[in-house]
């Protein structure tokens, strides 16, 4: 048996011991190298540095198209299937938070289960706009297109498409489109139809819907043809009971209005629609409505060289308990001020939003157009998922599919929070405010599993547990602690005082309750936590996980700090915390002990930390696993995979990055050149952070290789599943892999630093960051950095551990040394 000794020690020390790099082991599987990159095809997908771009309507899949092409704001989204609805791959509108419960079936029940069910379920969709000329319907599908070219713009966020369709009877038509979901009006979504005919003149339909679809179904009464991918958790549930009880429906001429009730959350929506249109020709109208559909009919005889235009506004509202009868009034309003504003005025507004968003977050590589592309994308998608989230949380596909029915996990505080916090410290602190409005469910939820203080769900849209699979569900205490970390960067790149005072702190108090309840002292007064999964989701249930530990150990001792520092200010805030949440300098001290005792285990022999404690002593994997048989959980029993040195998700690796000054330069190569043949890639959260440690420790190649898969997760469908919308974590851990990863940023304790790793194949990589209400652009290549401070204080930082001050207005260059430009190749491991 390989011997673990146990290390414990302050909490400022590093983690265990130091042990030599290069370890290597004689198994000779690496399972992470079958998962290939596959090829975007740039003949239908050209590179713009600005814009995703499609010259075909079937480019590409058409679940991957609708997801690639959603416009959202992070409370409202709209997949981009096309302005006629038809063809597509899964229909979607969806409205943030707007879910319906059901009861759970376990086959074996147990106490403490999860016992409801919550899912996204797809709100009225608005977007179809069906066109016919001569009767003939325009069908994609089977068009006879002459050009087409459909793009989203990362500037102004609006999906564009133009297109020249010649008519079974030879007529050319020529249609421009536009989609957007406005990041300044929260509840509003603006779609324009333009159509002309420039040969010969022709009769024109146009019929603008309303639809009520359920799990999305087609308006003929069931899905287009999609190829069945069988069982996959990653997918949401379908619901086999009617969802939306209808409460009202109105129409007159160009305005109508829906309203429902979800039959079992009770959640009610309002959605209304209204319409311009703008032409020279006479046109009749005409309109229809019913429970679950409406239509706004225009029939008109168009003439060549005469435009007709058709602007619809949607309005959605939401709520818990409002009837959907006042949320159909919230509706007029907002269509009212659309109509008064008009298209032109709102384009402008969205643009400038935009505008001020690149200020603040993008980032440039000197490199090809194609990665100036994908990064782009990402950080855009970042901008759809969370902007307007405001009271509601960062779903796991944000508001582009159904995918993981819609659920928040830990993936936002870990993977998306960094971006926020450094880039759009607002959304940022509006992501925190959710997980605080959710602090009494989770005290109720920690009663459950028998702790005290109060403990996240792994996986909610409600604040409830929604995991029927606890082994690598439930299990996930460490939830607790990655809200705990984000929180606490937060306050370190913010000073948001006021935040932490009336908020933070009780959820830092409650999480370090839970720790110390959860856990227990052995005999030698070492702090044991048993029982949990890591993040590592193949490997379940195991004692003294690596990850959670040390991320547990940070909760416990932030607490204690920050309680510490409220009694200080001695302006009588401390004593109104105590009263509130009936806190005890005794129960403080525990903290620190829990602390400064945790077990965090050690190979001396593979001079590794094992995962966890038992880890090591596990069979690796070695079973042929060729493409079709990834992921894994979709093709091996769970005991076949928990037996064995496989990995979902590189858990020790995120460790290191996330609690980085607690780990030695060796610690991590050692961890990183072991760990890494044994991650699959089968996890969207693998990669980035791979790339980052790899950076760090001089592995250029590696490194380079983990972000490339990362980059295109969506736009290259690398995991086969980008149908079910954007992987939102991946597009964060993308920023964190470009700013953290090459750029070498870290901030420990509120210190900001950078040791740059620029990749060979870039001349440099620009990125902005705002801390402490300081604004700098951060410029890296082969050489120098160049901070220029845009705004604000004083900006301090370290550059390879020099200290450098950049007044308010001014621009420095620090020349790096050889640390930016050495790099090692990992050795063949495991």
């Amino acid at each position: 048996m390989t011997r673990i000794p146990i290390s414990r020690g302050p909490v400022h020390d590093t983690v265990g011991q130091s042990v030599p790099g290069n370890i290597r082991t004689t198994y000779g599987v690496n399972l992470r190298s079958h998962l290939e990159v596959p090829e975007i095809n740039r003949s239908t997908h050209p590179a713009d540095p600005w814009r995703w771009v499609e010259t075909s309507p079937k480019a590409s899949p058409r679940g991957v198209a609708e997801t690639q092409f959603a416009v959202a704001n992070g409370y409202l989204g709209m997949r981009g299937n096309p302005d006629e609805g038809r063809d597509s791959s899964q229909h979607g509108t969806f409205v943030n938070g707007f879910h319906e419960t059901w009861h759970i079936q376990h086959a074996e029940d147990a106490y403490g289960l999860a016992r409801e069910g919550q899912t996204m379920i797809q709100a009225p969709d608005t977007k179809t706009i069906r066109l016919y000329v001569d009767d003939e319907p325009l069908r994609l599908g089977v068009a006879d297109l002459e050009h087409y070219e459909r793009s989203i713009d990362f500037r102004d966020g609006i999906l564009r498409r133009e297109l020249v369709w010649h008519t079974p009877a030879g007529k050319k038509v020529v249609i421009r489109t536009t989609r957007m979901v406005s990041m300044v009006e929260k509840h509003l979504a603006v779609m324009t139809y333009e159509i002309e005919l420039p040969e010969e003149p022709a009769p024109v339909v146009i019929s603008s819907q309303v639809l009520n679809r359920q799990d999305g179904e087609d308006e003929y009464g069931s899905a287009d043809d999609v190829p069945e991918r069988g069982f996959d958790p990653r997918r949401a549930e379908g619901l086999d009971h009617r969802v939306l009880e209808s409460q009202l429906c109105e129409g007159q001429r160009g305005y109508q209005v829906h309203g429902y009730r979800c039959a079992n959350s009770g959640m009610t929506i309002a959605v209304a629609v209204d319409h311009i249109l703008e032409t020279e020709d006479d046109v009749a109208l005409s309109h229809e409505i019913d429970d679950d559909s409406s239509k706004v009919v225009y029939h008109a005889h168009v003439t060549p060289g005469r435009v007709l235009k058709l602007t619809k506004f949607a309005a959605y509202h939401t709520s818990e308990v409002v009837p959907a009868v006042e949320l159909a009034d919230r509706c007029s309003r907002t269509l009212s001020r659309a109509r008064e504003r008009g298209v032109e005025d709102l384009h402008r507004t969205q643009r400038d939003w935009y505008d001020h968003f690149w200020e603040r977050a993008d980032v440039e590589v000197d490199g090809p157009a194609e990665t100036q592309q994908a990064i782009r994308f990402n950080l855009f998608q970042l901008a759809q998922a969370s902007a307007r989230a405001e009271y509601n949380g960062i779903a796991a596909k944000g508001v582009t599919g159904s995918g993981y029915s819609g659920h928040y996990f830990w993936d936002t505080e870990t993977y998306v929070l960094p971006f926020l916090t450094y880039t759009m410290p607002r959304f940022a602190r509006n992501a925190l405010r959710f997980r605080y409005n959710m602090l009494d469910k989770a005290r109720e939820r920690a009663k459950f599993l028998s702790v005290k203080g109060a403990l996240y769900p792994w996986r909610t849209i409600n604040g409830e547990e929604a995991s029927a699979y606890y082994e690598a569900g439930t299990a996930q205490y460490h939830i607790n602690a990655d809200i705990a970390h984000a929180l606490i960067k937060y306050l370190w790149a913010t000073e948001d005082r006021e935040f932490m005072i009336r908020e933070g702190v009780d959820m830092l108090v409650e999480t370090a309750r839970m720790w110390v309840s959860l856990g227990f002292f052995d005999g030698d007064g070492m702090f044991h936590i048993h029982g949990v999964t890591g993040p590592d989701e193949y490997t379940t249930v195991v004692d003294n996980n690596l990850f959670t530990n040390v991320m547990a150990r940070f909760n416990l001792v932030a607490a204690a700090i920050a309680c510490k520092r409220i009694a200080d200010l001695g302006n009588g805030q401390w004593e109104a915390i105590c009263r509130r949440l009936k806190l005890r300098d005794e129960e403080i001290a525990e903290w620190r002990r829990a602390a400064e005792n945790m077990v965090i285990a050690f190979d001396d022999e593979l001079g590794v930390h094992p995962q966890d404690q038992d880890f090591l002593a596990k069979e690796v994997w070695d079973q042929d696993l060729e493409e079709p048989r990834r992921p894994l959980l979709l093709h091996f029993h769970p005991l076949v995979i928990y037996r064995h040195q496989v990995l979902k998700q590189a858990d020790v690796v995120l460790a290191m990055f996330l609690r980085g000054d607690e780990f030695s330069e060796e610690q991590k190569r050692a961890n990183f050149e072991y760990y890494d043949p044994l991650t699959t890639g089968d996890s969207t959260l693998s990669a980035v952070v791979q790339a980052i440690i790899a950076a760090e420790i001089g592995y250029c190649d590696e490194a380079f290789e983990h972000f490339q898969k990362a980059l295109v997760v969506d736009l290259a469908d690398v995991h086969g599943n980008a149908s079910d919308g954007i992987h939102v974590a991946s597009t964060g851990g993308v920023w964190s892999a470009l700013v953290s990863g090459f750029g070498g940023m870290r901030d420990y304790r509120g210190e900001i630093s950078f040791d740059p790793r620029v990749p060979a194949q870039w001349g440099s990589l620009t990125f902005r960051m705002t801390v402490r209400g300081t604004h700098v652009r951060v410029r890296c290549d082969h050489h120098d950095i160049t901070i220029a401070n845009l705004n604000g204080a004083g900006f301090e930082c370290t550059v390879q551990g020099r200290d450098v001050h950049v007044p308010a207005g001014q621009t420095v260059t620090v020349g790096l040394d050889d640390r930016a430009r050495v790099c090692l190749s990992c050795p063949e491991q495991v």
